[in-house]
């Protein structure tokens, strides 16, 4: 089982902890829906596991408004 910390992931979305779920909750059903996944990973590694990993790589991030 991977571990992404959340803490460490705050400062790519302002902050906010609400902001970073709200993104990683979507980017997972992307990715569970078949969309490409933006990191090298195990296939037995859960969406929202990967959602994480891509926001931690820097790959995807939080618009500011």
């Amino acid at each position: 089982m991977m571990h992404v910390p959340l803490e460490k992931l705050l400062d790519k979305s302002e902050s906010s902890i609400y902001k970073l779920v709200n993104l990683a909750s979507k980017r997972a059903l992307e990715i569970a829906e078949g969309q490409p996944k933006m990191v090298e990973v195990d296939a037995s590694i859960k969406p929202s596991t990967v959602a994480l990993l891509e926001i931690a790589a820097n790959k995807l991030y939080c618009k500011k408004k």
